[in-house]
């Protein structure tokens, strides 16, 4: 997770310490530096900043721009630090830390055009890294790894900090956000805290640029707030309206669109609830919701209706097709219909390759998309498919032959081999009976290159193995185990 900081005060110079060690950086020298380890940077009029994470320094626009690289739960527990530190009850922080991540992992690369994924900022998630205390550390680790998921993909997690007791619907915001647990509906538990704020007609002008001497609301969102207003003889949304006037007189002068407004002859009233744009997570009230003992599931379900907790990928529409031997549970029934009678006859001709006998039947998961298959399984894209605990699970390319007989026979060899077979005599079985040539990778490397090289070592020593004690009893040590011939036997050339 890569972070942009020091994003509205970008500095022309900096001393950077590390070692003991200290330096004068400016932006006039056109650094790019790679600072690694402790280090400890400096600002002018500003506290020292003291951190280890990987640190990027190079120039933009006459100014240094500085990029951290987090780990995503030490990303976390800094949103936690900035977005919602008072809070008082832990499963607050906690349904906040699960939000947090899941936005994060949902967005990343928000800032990818940059060089980044995140700025440090509310435009993406206000990060407060020198802030981090314990407490929200506690709360990041408490949820390590959960996310919410909708259809097998990360949510959209939006969160506001006061939603005047009214959500948003998130396509009033972001029209072309399609998300059925962004919907608008009441929330009981906000507080539904007033705001008064006076902004004389002269600055509003300077605001809109723009000759303005009456502004009346034209249009509402269902949740009331105003959507189009009339200003003079120019008609401006209300978000354009409430962010011309935070960019230029302050994001306090107008919180929210959730207001009335009357003119006061040389000002405009507005009088109204809310702090942000409403949609998502209430923190106002899942703070209340947290200190009413509701744990954080409860707070995320009553937010996000619809979606799903987990760590891997929840809430896919799955529906099951059942065959003779295997079980097909897809998304598309109508597509995948052909794969049971293919993954049955394979399931046969394995069992008759191998000798060795199915027990119960198998379970064929095939994901909607890589990116979900990857979220699910934590495997990287290239690889087609993988099996854990019996359960075969591919992704949309891995629909083929070839693949399926693959990791037909990983389940059959798996429910055969004694425990303690070392992993490379089990893949090596899976190779040779396939006839396949290093199209999956063995499991626990992370890199393709090297997954093909294992893939090769262990179908050499399996083959070698075969060689000098023949088919079968080799294939017979998957229950049995390996004896102390066959490691000999290696030893020697």
């Amino acid at each position: 997770m890569t972070v942009r900081i020091y994003t509205n005060q970008a500095p022309e110079q900096l001393t950077l310490m590390r070692g003991g060690n200290s330096a004068l950086v400016k932006a006039s020298g056109n650094p790019v530096l790679h600072v690694v380890g402790p280090w400890k940077a400096q600002i002018p009029g500003q506290d020292p900043v003291a951190l280890a994470y990987p640190l990027e320094i190079r120039t933009r626009d006459g100014s240094l721009a500085l990029t951290l690289r987090l780990p995503l739960e030490d990303y976390v527990a800094a949103v936690l630090a900035g977005e919602s530190a008072g809070f008082r009850s832990d499963q607050s922080m906690a349904a906040m830390a699960v939000a947090a991540r899941t936005y994060a992992v949902r967005f990343q690369g928000r800032h990818k055009a940059e060089g980044y994924d995140f700025c440090d900022t509310t435009h993406c998630q206000d990060l407060r890294i020198t802030a981090v205390s314990e407490r929200v550390r506690q709360a990041a680790e408490q949820t390590e790894g959960e996310l919410l998921w909708f259809q097998g993909s990360p949510a959209a997690t939006f969160y506001a900090k006061d939603c005047g007791g009214s959500i948003e619907a998130a396509a009033m915001v972001w029209p072309d956000l399609k998300a059925a647990y962004l919907g608008q509906r009441e929330d009981p538990y906000c507080t539904r805290k007033g705001w008064t704020s006076t902004i004389r007609k002269e600055e509003l002008r300077s605001a809109l640029a723009t000759r303005l001497d009456s502004l009346r609301i034209v249009e509402r969102t269902s949740s009331g707030r105003a959507l189009r207003l009339q200003a003079g003889g120019l008609t401006v949304t209300a978000s354009s309206l409430r962010f011309a006037v935070g960019r230029s007189l302050g994001w306090d002068r107008l919180p929210s669109d959730l207001y009335e407004v009357s003119d006061a002859g040389d000002r405009f009233v507005f009088e109204g609830r809310g702090f942000g744009h409403g949609v998502g997570l209430c923190q106002v009230g899942a703070a209340r919701m947290g200190e009413e003992g509701r744990s954080y599931r409860q707070i995320l379900e009553f937010y996000y209706p619809g979606t799903k907790l987990g760590v891997a990928a929840q809430g896919f529409p799955w529906q099951s097709l059942g065959g003779e031997r295997v079980i097909v549970m897809t998304t598309r029934p109508q597509q995948d219909q052909g794969v049971v009678a293919m993954a049955d006859r394979l399931a046969r001709a394995v069992e008759e390759r191998s000798g060795l006998r199915w027990v119960g039947s198998v379970r064929l998961r095939i994901y909607p998309s890589v990116a979900a298959f990857r979220d699910a399984t934590g495997e990287p894209g290239w690889v087609a498919g993988s099996t854990r605990a019996g359960a075969i699970r591919l992704q949309p390319q891995g629909v083929i032959e070839g693949t399926i007989r693959h990791e037909l026979l990983h389940v059959l060899v798996e429910s055969h081999a004694r425990h303690g077979l070392p992993v490379w005599f089990r893949e090596g079985a899976v190779l040779f009976l396939s006839g396949d040539r290093l199209t999956n990778k063995l499991k626990h490397v992370p890199q393709e290159a090297e997954a093909r090289m294992a893939y090769a070592a262990a179908l050499d020593r399996f083959s070698r193995l075969v060689g000098r004690f023949g088919e079968g009893t080799v294939i017979g040590w998957i229950s049995s185990g390996l004896p102390p011939a066959a490691m000999q036997a290696l030893a020697t050339k």
